[in-house]
């Protein structure tokens, strides 16, 4: 194949040329018709030698007119993928299977297969719950976490499953109401980091209020914390909890990025920015540079917003890090009322290819180190643990929760249920679906009113799944979940263990009275007036 190509090289543009010629003879002596002929050959003949004279492109000058094939295929080449090349279960970042269950789900379909599963469940870190013989009967309310330690005076009731951030500047504003609309009464809504827009507030859903760097909505003309602006808006009856985003699983150490062409007048009027260039968070935060600051000014946040819940995302890095957050937590008396754990599976609209790829702890690593530091310093009973991080079933639920999680949060399978096809071009402000732009001919097309119905089934049909798994496992209440209940298949032996064996978990109040060896050194190392060791 690759002979003829070469065979080819000059062969494409000596025919174009060579009918050009011909052509414009026949339409100049005999007919007008030939142009139609000669207008197109002409044209590629000129594109040919513009081909063979241009400095860019190598590929166009070795093989005029042809190589331009190479580019088309090349920009069609995901839908390729995705359509024609992929198996049910290998697409990336979220296989066709997947996507199916949540696309049916939000159409108020029953997701089931026949003929049993197409994934290799003896595959080397195939993982699956423990069922019991002994099964129980499904609850017909759907269970809700209590969210507020006991600095709190405005608790949340908390839902199993709820929107992750994903702020209006990133989504379309008809993405945000539908997500908002369907939210409402449910479950939560985060806003991601964007500030607090109308769109969130027309439908009246719960919602997350999460404050990144930026301090978009709360901000000075400097970039600083404006208390003053934060109280007024975190009291808002919408607002049932805060919280405060120290790193995200995507890109950690990285502040969010919001490309210029989605920064217009409206957003930039929202973050309290200029409009038209890209909004870059600084990748720290000013209000507070050590762990026993951090703690404060959780604190100094709670007051503010009048005694509501407030957490801390972050992507777990250094487990000396987070035992230096909860010396200072232990120190000041005082904690944050959740913790979300976002893994570095996680989702963006835009983040450079090394830090999705290379950076953070996955969200089982993060989500048991939270877990266990917490049990460890006898802080867990005080602090709601929620996970973050290609979450889109039932069975992804209950795998969270039985690792340490009280709650779930999932932002892509949410834009699945708006209509994402996983086309990844969130960045381009070029959704084919309308969901991640703000161009508004694209946004129109995403219907409101029918899209919040899909993201509330596909909600509310997860969590009953979730119900049924843990029903299944001869459990009451998703509380009783344990690690042992969670098994995985380890290499070309076969064997299966449990997460409870494959993992140290320590008791109440260990890392005080008398601390593991593999933890010792960590526990020694951390410093509440420090992040690093």
């Amino acid at each position: 194949m690759k002979s003829l190509i070469d065979l080819a090289r000059y062969t494409a543009l000596a025919v174009c040329a060579t009918s050009a010629v011909f052509a414009t003879a026949g339409a100049c002596e005999q007919s007008w018709w030939w142009w139609t002929v000669a207008v197109p050959t002409l044209g590629l003949t000129a594109l040919g030698v513009w081909d063979i004279v241009q400095r860019r492109h190598a590929i166009l000058r070795n093989y005029p007119l042809l190589g331009h094939a190479r580019f088309m295929l090349e920009s069609i080449r995901p839908e390729l993928q995705q359509y024609f090349v992929e198996r049910n279960f290998d697409g990336r970042p979220y296989d066709r299977a997947v996507r199916d269950v949540v696309y049916q789900r939000a159409k108020g379909i029953e997701a089931k297969t026949a003929f049993g599963t197409e994934r290799d469940i003896y595959a080397e870190g195939h993982e699956f719950l423990a069922p019991s013989m002994a099964p129980r009967r499904v609850h017909e309310m759907p269970p809700t976490v209590l969210v507020g330690g006991p600095d709190c005076t405005q608790p949340y009731a908390m839902s199993l499953l709820n929107i992750s951030a994903m702020s209006f500047g990133a989504l379309s504003a008809n993405a945000i109401l539908a997500l908002n609309k369907g939210a409402q009464g449910r479950f939560a809504h985060d806003t991601g980091e964007g500030g607090i827009s109308e769109y969130h507030l027309r439908h009246g859903g719960d919602l997350i209020w999460q404050i990144g760097t930026g301090y978009f909505g709360c901000r000075t003309p400097e970039g600083d914390f404006d208390a003053d602006a934060f109280a007024v808006k975190a009291r808002h009856r919408n607002v049932k909890c805060v919280l405060l985003k120290l790193s995200q699983g995507a890109k950690p150490g990285l502040g969010g990025l919001l490309p210029g062409a989605k920064v217009d007048t409206e957003i930039a009027e929202i973050r309290g920015v200029p409009p038209g260039r890209t909004v870059a968070s600084p990748p720290h935060h000013r209000a507070f540079s050590t762990p026993r600051e951090l703690i404060r000014f959780i604190a100094h946040m709670r007051n503010l917003a009048e005694g509501k819940p407030i957490g801390i995302k972050l992507c777990v890095g250094d487990r000396v890090q987070v035992l230096a957050l909860c010396k200072a937590m232990l120190a000041e008396g005082v904690s944050p009322d959740f913790i979300v754990v976002d893994g570095s599976e996680g989702g963006t609209g835009a983040a450079p290819l090394e830090f999705a790829d290379e950076l953070g702890m996955p969200l089982t690593e993060g989500l048991m180190t939270v877990h266990n530091a917490l049990v460890g310093t006898g802080l867990r009973s005080r602090i709601r643990i929620g996970a973050s991080g290609k979450i889109a079933t039932g069975g992804d639920i209950v795998k969270r929760l039985a690792q340490g999680a009280d709650f779930t949060n999932a932002a892509r399978a949410m834009m699945f249920a708006l209509g994402c096809i996983q086309a990844r071009a969130c960045h381009t402000n070029a959704c084919p679906v309308g969901v991640a732009t703000q161009d508004t001919r694209r946004a129109r097309a995403l219907h409101v009113t029918e899209k919040a119905d899909r993201v509330r089934r596909y909600q509310a049909a997860t969590v009953r799944s979730a119900q049924h798994i843990i029903a299944a496992m001869g459990l009451d209440s998703p509380e009783q979940l344990h690690p042992r209940m969670l098994r995985r298949r380890l290499g070309a032996s076969g064997e299966i263990r449990s997460y409870a064996d494959l993992y140290q978990w320590l008791d109440e109040e260990q890392l005080l009275n008398d601390p593991p060896v593999s933890w010792r050194g960590d526990w020694h190392a951390a410093d509440p007036d420090r992040f690093t060791a």
